[in-house]
C-alpha cells in the first residue's frame, strides 16, 4: 500500500479552515439549540450531496494545471461574468460575517475593549499584513495548528457533555415556517458555499508553487477528503453542544457579536470547567481568525483570477481586491453593523439558490473534454454528482415556490 506523505496536506485543511466557521460555530450550534439532533439528517444529506463538487477543485486543478474559473472561462464566458457578479454581491458580507464573530471572541479573550468595531477592523488590517508578508506559506502552516486545538477541544466537550446527559433525543424534524429560512440557510453554508471549491483549485495550485512539485491527485483528494471529513465530524459536535447544553432549556442565543462569544464559550467551560476558560476562547477565536485570514485571501485571489481571465492580461490584481474587500468590509463595521443579521442571511440564502449552478459547472467541467478521460469520475461519483444536482435544485425550488 502507497503510503501517504502526510507534509502534502494543505489545501484540504484550508477548505476546513473556511468551512469551519459562521456555519459550524454559529450555524450549527444555533442548530442544536433550536431543534435539538434533529437536523442532523440535513447536516448529512447537504454533506453527501455537496461532497462531489467540492472535491472536482482540486480533482479539475491537479489534471489539468488550471483553476476552476480557467475552466468556467473555456465553457462561456458568461458562466465567469455570472460568478463574478454573484461573488461581488456576497464577498463583503461574507467577510464582515466571520470578522465580527472573531470580534466578539477577541473581545471576551482579551478583554481590551468591548468595541466589535474596532476589534474587526484590528483584525482586518492584522489578517491583511499576515497575507501580504507571508502569503500561501504561512497561511499552509497556520491552520494545521488551529485544525488540531479545536478537534481536541470540541471532542472533549461533546464528550463531557454527552456523559451528563442521560437521554439525548435523535428525532428528526423538518422546519416549518420561519424555521423554513434558517433551514435553507443552514444549508446554504453547510459545510461551506460551493463556490469555495474555486478557492480549492486556486490553493492546490499554489500548493505546488511552494513546494516546487506537483502532487499526484490521489494525495490530493487524500488531503481534500481529509478536510472534508473534519468539517462533517466538528459540525456535528457543534450540533451536539447546542443540543445537549441548551435545547429544551429556553435560552437562545444573542444575535449581538460579543453576547454569542460568550454564550458559545459557555458551551465549552459549562461542560470541561472554569479553568478551561482560555483554552476555549483561544480556540474558538484561532478558528474564527483562521476562518477569517482565508476569506481575506480566498475572494482577492478568485476576483483577481477572473479579471485575468475577462480582460485576457497576466497582470495580477490580487492585492488591488484584497484592499477593495478591506475598505468594504470596513464600511459594512461602520455603518450598517445593526443590519449584519439581515446581510448574513441574505449572504447564506443566496449561497444556497446558487449552488445548483457552481454544481452544474464542476460537473460539467470534469467529464467534458478539458479534463483527461483518466482523471474524469468513476461511475459511482457520477451517479452520486446526478443524486447532488437533482436534491439542491429540488430543495432550491421548494424554498422558491414557498415564498
Amino acid at each position: 500500500m502507497k503510503r501517504i506523505n502526510f507534509s502534502k496536506l494543505g489545501p484540504g485543511l484550508l477548505f476546513a479552515g473556511a468551512a469551519i466557521g459562521v456555519s459550524h460555530l454559529v450555524q450549527s450550534t444555533r442548530a442544536g439549540a433550536d431543534y435539538g439532533w434533529g437536523l442532523v439528517w440535513a447536516l448529512l444529506l447537504i454533506n453527501l450531496f455537496k461532497y462531489p463538487f467540492f472535491q472536482y477543485g482540486p480533482r479539475y486543478a491537479q489534471a489539468t494545471g488550471e483553476t476552476l474559473l480557467d475552466g468556467y472561462y473555456k465553457l462561456g464566458k458568461g458562466y465567469l461574468w455570472a460568478y463574478f457578479f454573484v461573488n461581488l454581491g456576497t464577498m463583503f458580507t461574507i467577510q464582515s460575517a466571520v470578522t465580527v464573530v472573531t470580534a466578539g471572541l477577541a473581545s471576551k479573550l482579551f478583554g481590551i475593549s468591548n468595541d466589535i468595531v474596532t476589534w474587526s477592523i484590528i483584525i482586518t488590517l492584522f489578517c491583511s499584513i499576515i497575507l501580504i508578508l507571508g502569503k500561501y506559506q504561512w497561511l499552509d502552516k497556520f491552520i494545521k495548528v488551529i485544525m488540531i486545538s479545536l478537534a481536541i477541544s470540541s471532542v472533549l466537550a461533546v464528550g463531557v457533555a454527552l456523559f451528563n446527559n442521560d437521554s439525548p433525543s435523535f428525532e428528526q424534524v423538518l422546519p416549518q415556517g420561519s424555521g423554513l429560512l434558517f433551514l435553507i440557510a443552514f444549508l446554504g453554508w453547510m459545510p461551506a458555499p460551493l463556490d469555495i471549491s474555486i478557492w480549492h483549485s486556486i490553493w492546490t495550485l499554489e500548493k505546488n508553487k511552494t513546494q516546487q512539485k506537483k502532487s499526484s491527485i490521489s494525495e490530493s483528494i487524500f488531503d481534500f477528503n481529509v478536510g472534508y471529513v473534519a468539517t462533517i465530524f466538528l459540525a456535528l459536535c457543534f450540533v451536539g453542544l447546542g443540543s445537549l447544553v441548551m435545547f429544551g432549556t429556553g435560552l437562545e442565543f444573542s444575535s449581538q457579536g460579543g453576547a454569542f462569544a460568550g454564550q458559545l464559550i459557555q458551551l465549552y467551560t459549562s461542560n470541561l470547567g472554569d479553568a478551561a476558560y482560555g483554552l476555549i476562547a483561544v480556540a474558538a477565536f484561532s478558528t474564527m481568525l483562521s476562518t477569517t485570514i482565508t476569506t481575506l485571501d480566498a475572494s482577492p485571489r478568485a476576483m483577481s483570477k477572473t479579471i485575468q481571465l475577462l480582460l485576457q492580461k497576466e497582470k495580477s490584481y490580487y492585492l488591488p481586491w484584497l484592499i477593495i474587500l478591506g475598505l468594504g468590509t470596513g464600511c459594512i463595521f461602520l455603518f450598517l453593523l445593526s443590519e449584519m443579521g439581515q446581510l448574513v442571511q441574505i449572504a447564506t440564502v443566496l449561497s444556497f439558490i446558487t449552488a445548483p449552478l457552481y454544481a452544474f459547472l464542476n460537473f460539467r467541467l470534469v467529464i467534458s473534454k478539458q479534463m483527461p478521460k483518466e482523471h474524469q469520475p468513476k461511475q459511482a461519483l457520477r451517479l452520486l454528482s446526478f443524486s447532488g444536482l437533482i436534491f439542491l435544485t429540488g430543495f432550491t425550488l421548494f424554498y422558491l415556490l414557498s415564498l
